[in-house]
């Protein structure tokens, strides 16, 4: 049976909301040290030396501060982001002049999920400011720039409205936008250029797990696992869902 384009836009959204899950629950803890390193930079001597005071500090529970922002951010990102993917694929073939069903390239692809990484930074930005902030509190505590009450997301929410309103959530937007439209051109041109390389002649969609786990610190070492569970889980869960719709 064929699927239609709300299908396969439902499909693509529940995929990318699986993924982006996997992601955060993976990746939390390096990012929550990329996070606090990156904000204060003359407090940590390094990697090492941040993991041991945050334990010290907050405890285990202190690496996954803001991990429920980060799973609102990630599950809406990647669910626009691989729903407006599916979208801007049959932009850039009418684009090129080729037929609704055909492949497209590698590079083809990668300027798809670049164009999709403009929407996504729409609902992105919003739920990263939250998330950056939580994961920051103590040492804005310790240093006095914000209360020892304003340690929860709604508080966050109401610091952001109180001070600059609606349009306060979207500080920063530009910077996003020149970060996730490159970057999601890389993203997803060496993820396509890492299954064609990996598929050998066979279709990239035969790939197994292996192959999605193949090839500033706490952003590497976070990268590999990370996107490695984003694309499983987006992959796997997208062609059990095929699966069950063409079944019928």
């Amino acid at each position: 049976m064929k699927s239609s384009p709300a299908i396969q836009a439902a499909i693509d959204l529940t995929a990318g909301a699986a993924g982006g899950t996997a992601c955060v629950l993976t990746g939390q803890p390096f990012d929550t040290m990329k996070v606090k390193m990156q904000t204060f930079p003359n407090l940590y001597r390094g990697l090492t030396d941040c993991c041991l005071k945050t334990y010290s500090q907050v405890g285990f529970r202190g690496f996954y501060k803001g991990t429920s922002p980060a799973l609102i951010a990630n599950i809406a990102e990647n669910s626009v982001l691989f729903m407006c993917y599916g979208f801007c694929q049959q932009v850039v073939r009418k684009v090129v002049g080729l037929d609704k069903q055909a492949k497209l390239g590698d590079l083809q692809n990668a300027a798809a999920g670049s164009f999709a990484s403009a929407f996504a930074a729409l609902v992105l930005c919003p739920t990263e400011l939250v998330k950056c902030r939580l994961q920051t509190m103590y040492e804005m505590e310790t240093s006095g720039k914000i209360a020892q009450s304003q340690n929860t997301v709604w508080s966050v929410v109401k610091s952001i409205l109180r001070k600059d309103g609606p349009l306060g959530f979207y500080h920063g937007l530009s910077s996003t936008l020149l970060r996730e439209v490159p970057g999601y051109f890389f993203f997803f041109g060496g993820y396509e250029l890492s299954r064609s390389f990996f598929a050998s002649g066979r279709s990239k969609d035969e790939l197994g797990i292996t192959a999605l786990y193949s090839g500033l610190k706490p952003t590497i070492i976070r990268a590999f696992p990370a996107n490695g569970a984003l694309f499983l889980a987006y992959e796997y869960s997208r062609k059990l869902m095929m699966n069950q719709f063409e079944a019928y």
